[in-house]
């Protein structure tokens, strides 16, 4: 069967009028809230060498990460599908301060394949990233700004769920074969698979029976905060292990009135985090609507470690799941060139009203405009008045 010349590539949609209005005004909205924090604008390009988009990020994201060549260079050039590398990058390449800096960023990437059969392929990634600061204090700047997003743009009861790739990364430091089983674990880990964790005792040479043990609870830890003492008490006394509870207990102290889940198996990116990480949901968005946490190893590729903290999410997908986008009030007025109908419609326009001129020989047809008035000639001016 021909496909027609206007269809378009699998996962990937256009955008009409009042969506892309509504997606525009929460964009300009939310990069307004950030600048109130204090947080500054970079606008990062869409493609970059490979070897630098990738940097300290892991397979996930290159597996996800379109790749072309580059027609002058003859090099490998990828198209972003995801810009905290590149933030990152500017901030210890390019910026290159002291102290602490805030960073934002708005703008299109794209993934080589959806990460669900519900998702899009294209994505417009919003974010905000702290960067210089190691305590505690930014994870939580970034949670309280991350929620202030989600109630700028009307998302209702939101949850708050966090983890701490520290308690499964100091199971697995304490076993002489646990680097050679990270990967394998923490897919299996991330999909609650007991049964498969189990299996991993018939692995001759393989984990030790403590570290299993311990693995194999790690699905079962998740829920509300006493989780965190059934954490303690189920889980191996390692230092670092400990050390991670404690930031995670930290963090639920300082946020009171939130409500904050956790779950010791949401180990997504942890290769890439190095501290608390942090996910949000909300009824009406199947999976997570904002990720994000610590990762303070990535800008060492770039030549200069720095503590870094952040979130992003994309503004489809926060749209998508609000109630349908309305229409918006109108003015309808007359085609002409009178000079006094020219100011008229210019008021209107500064002082913020729509404002739509019917061209001759056209009904006025407007799927995101609803005319409710016109604007009319009345004893020698123009007025405006309802329909």
């Amino acid at each position: 069967m021909m496909m027609g010349n206007w269809s378009l590539p699998e996962s990937l949609a256009d955008i009409l009028p009042a969506e892309a209005r509504r997606i525009e005004e929460l964009r300009r909205a939310l990069l307004d809230l950030y600048r109130t924090y204090g947080y500054e604008m970079v606008a990062p390009p869409l493609v970059e060498y490979i070897d630098s988009l990738l940097s300290g990020t892991g397979t996930d994201l290159d597996l996800r990460t379109f790749k072309l060549v580059d027609q002058l260079s003859g090099r490998t050039l990828g198209v972003r599908a995801d810009m905290t590398a590149q933030v990152t990058r500017i901030d210890a390449h390019l910026l290159n301060r002291a102290g602490v800096t805030r960073l934002c960023y708005c703008g299109p990437v794209l993934h080589a394949k959806p990460a669900d059969s519900l998702s899009s392929r294209e994505l417009l990634q919003i974010g905000a990233e702290i960067y210089g600061h190691s305590g505690y204090e930014a994870d939580i700047e970034i949670i309280r700004l991350l929620l202030e997003t989600v109630e700028l743009a009307n998302v209702t009861a939101p949850r708050l769920v966090i983890c701490h790739p520290g308690v499964l990364r100091a199971i697995l430091n304490a076993d002489p074969a646990g680097e050679r089983y990270a990967a394998r674990v923490t897919s299996l880990v991330r999909e609650k698979n007991v049964p498969d964790l189990m299996m991993l005792r018939n692995d001759p040479d393989g984990l030790l029976p403590d570290t299993l043990a311990a693995l194999q609870k790690l699905p079962k830890l998740a829920g509300d905060a006493s989780i965190i003492e059934r954490a303690r008490v189920e889980l191996p006394g390692i230092a670092a292990l400990t050390e991670a509870l404690d930031a995670l207990q930290k963090l639920i102290d300082a946020l009171p009135g939130v409500d904050v889940r956790l779950d010791l198996a949401d180990v997504s990116g942890y290769g890439y985090h190095s501290g608390v990480t942090f996910s949000l949901y909300a009824n009406g968005w199947h999976d997570a609507l904002v990720s994000g946490g610590r990762y303070d190893d990535v800008s060492r590729a770039f030549g200069r470690a720095r503590p870094a903290t952040g979130f992003s999410l994309d503004l489809r997908k926060l749209a998508a799941g609000l109630p349908p986008a309305t229409t918006s009030r109108a003015i309808r007025a007359p085609w002409g060139q009178e000079a006094d109908l020219i100011q008229a419609v210019r008021e209107l326009r500064r002082s913020g009203e729509v404002v739509v001129q019917v061209l001759p020989g056209h009904p006025s047809d407007q799927d995101e405009y609803v005319c409710d008035r016109e604007l009319v000639p009345q004893a020698g001016r123009w007025i405006v008045q309802n329909i």
